[in-house]
Formats: C-alpha cells, structure tokens, sequence
C-alpha cells in the first residue's frame, strides 16, 4: 500500500443546532469533547440527526486518499455490533483494505456527535467506545512495513494501551504523518507531542491554533522558527489566510478558495491532509501538495459530512 491509516473508528452522527444548544450545554464551539455513554445519550435526545455516516479523522483522509486512486488501508478497532458493520461496509464501498478483524468487544463501535452551527462551524462530542482501547496487538507489523506511509492521528494518542500501539506503529514504519487533530488534544498531550514531532515524525499537519500551542508561540514567525529548526515537513491550514508548508529552511504558500458556499467544516482538516499526501506520496512538489490539500478542503465543506 502507498499509505495506512491507524486511527479512531468512529461513526458520525451529524446534527444541526443553534449557537444557544452550544452554550447551554457548555461546549466549546470548534473543539472536540471526549464524552461518557451517559452524556452522549443526554446530548443526542434532544436533536434530530441528519445523517449517520462512518467517520474518524484519518479514517476520512484515507477515504479521501482513495477517491485520488492511492492504494490504501486503515486500521481501527469496532465492535461487532450494527455500527461497527455500518463502519466496516463504509471503508470497503470506498475501496479501503480495512485491516482490523472485528470481534465482539465489552463496548460499542466509537460514536462522534457533530454539531453543525449555522457559521458552518463544527463542535464535537466523541464517545470512544471500544475504538479508544486499541492496543499492539491491533497493529499488523508487516502491513506497516509494506506501506510506504503511515498517517497516525493525535486523537488517538492515550497513556496505556493506545499509546503503545500507536509506538509499535511507529517503530516499523518506513515514513510516519501524524494530525495534532485538536486544540483541547495538544493541551492535554503536549509534551509528547513536542517528543513525537521532534524525534519520530516525518510530516507533522496542524491548524494554526494548534501549532501556536504545541510550540507556546506568541506568533507564527515563531512556529515558522520552531519548524525550520525541527528539519521536519510542518503543514498547517490558517482557515482564510490559505494553507502553508515548511521543509527544512523552504516556506511555500498557497491561498484559500474564495466565493464558497460553506455548508459545514467538518473534515475540511481531514481532506485537506489526504490531498497533501497524495500529493507526497505521488513525488510532487510542495507547492502542488498545498493546491491539492486545499482543492480537497474547499470540496469538502460545500457539503454536509467529512468526506466527498
């Protein structure tokens, strides 16, 4: 395979809602919040769904990757219950070798709940289930090995378990990408998360607030230092002010779509990413891997869901 995906294996529930249901409930619009069973069911009562799709944020670049005609698999654990069938025929429709032999487990498939207010903006709420218990035994060391990239994401890192197989991953691999994936994820991580860009990865992806926190920058020329001085590929979407990518000493710019209907932000991170990497992966510049990345965002979020 060009690249394999580890990630959360999380179906996504898609819901409209007012600013007030964000406040009310004391969500913080943008971030994702890891919720229990009880909380989630509390939340998902007073809304009406309007869709039900597999999701998990490498899960949809992987998607993504395949719609560009990349040869690509995931890993991520579900249960063998009805949404983790519903997870596993949504990968197989869209030709992803999904490599995780699915057993009954003590906790349901991972659920996302993702709030679309009307900005377009997203705000998550994100019951693991059984895809937070991932271990080393998940990880199929020869499919890491034969694949010439794998893309992990930081949603996925946890002290334990996750952490472990998210390390053994690592050590087999021949490229490694990771997504900071959330604000609220860096605060939490940040530390082996400075650790992993640092000394195991190849290709960090971040938004701006992301790389502010993770390098305690008070401004982007400092992230600019902070990721010339790592010699490591840094690639970050700043929204409106377009996207922009640092190899070693080189910066390279591209600007956002204009004149877009924004229907909703979810996956435009996500699909972005996969338009980078398929860009990467396929020996282009990084000029055209920033056109690409962001070609796949602006189509993305003309649309409700995180994948095209």
């Amino acid at each position: 395979m060009k690249i394999l995906g580890i990630g959360n294996a999380i179906v996504d529930v898609l819901c409209k809602v007012s600013d007030d249901f964000i406040e009310k409930n004391a969500l913080t619009k943008s971030t994702m919040k890891l919720v229990d069973k009880k909380e989630f069911d509390q939340l998902i009562k007073s809304i009406e769904i309007e869709d039900t799709i597999s999701g998990g944020s490498v899960a949809n670049s992987i998607v993504g990757l395949s719609q560009l005609d990349n040869n690509v698999g995931f890993i991520g654990k579900i249960n063998n219950d009805t949404l983790g069938l519903k997870y596993e025929e949504g990968l197989l429709k869209e030709n992803v070798k999904f490599l995780y032999k699915k057993k009954k487990e003590n906790l349901p498939t991972g659920t996302c709940l993702i709030l679309i207010t009307p900005d377009s903006e997203r705000t998550m709420c994100t019951f693991l289930g059984t895809a937070g218990k991932i271990d080393e035994n998940d990880i199929d060391a020869n499919e890491i090995k034969n694949s010439k990239l794998i893309f992990l994401e930081g949603y996925l890192w946890d002290k334990g378990k996750p952490q472990k197989a998210f390390n053994k991953a690592i050590s087999f691999a021949n490229r490694v990408a990771m997504s900071l994936s959330d604000l609220f994820c860096v605060e939490r991580h940040k530390k082996d998360f400075l650790d992993l860009a640092k000394n195991k990865l190849d290709i960090i992806f971040a938004n701006e607030q992301e790389i502010l926190s993770l390098t305690d920058s008070s401004s982007f020329d400092q992230v600019v230092s902070f990721s010339k001085q790592i010699k490591k590929t840094v690639v970050i979407t700043r929204g409106d002010k377009g996207a922009i990518s640092i190899k070693n000493n080189e910066v390279y710019e591209c600007s956002a779509k204009k004149n877009l209907k924004l229907i909703d932000l979810t996956g435009a991170g996500d699909l972005f990413a996969a338009g980078y990497l398929h860009g990467y992966i396929n020996d282009l510049n990084p000029k055209e891997c920033l056109e690409i990345g962001t070609n796949m965002s602006a189509k993305v979020i003309q649309k409700i869901g995180a994948r095209i």
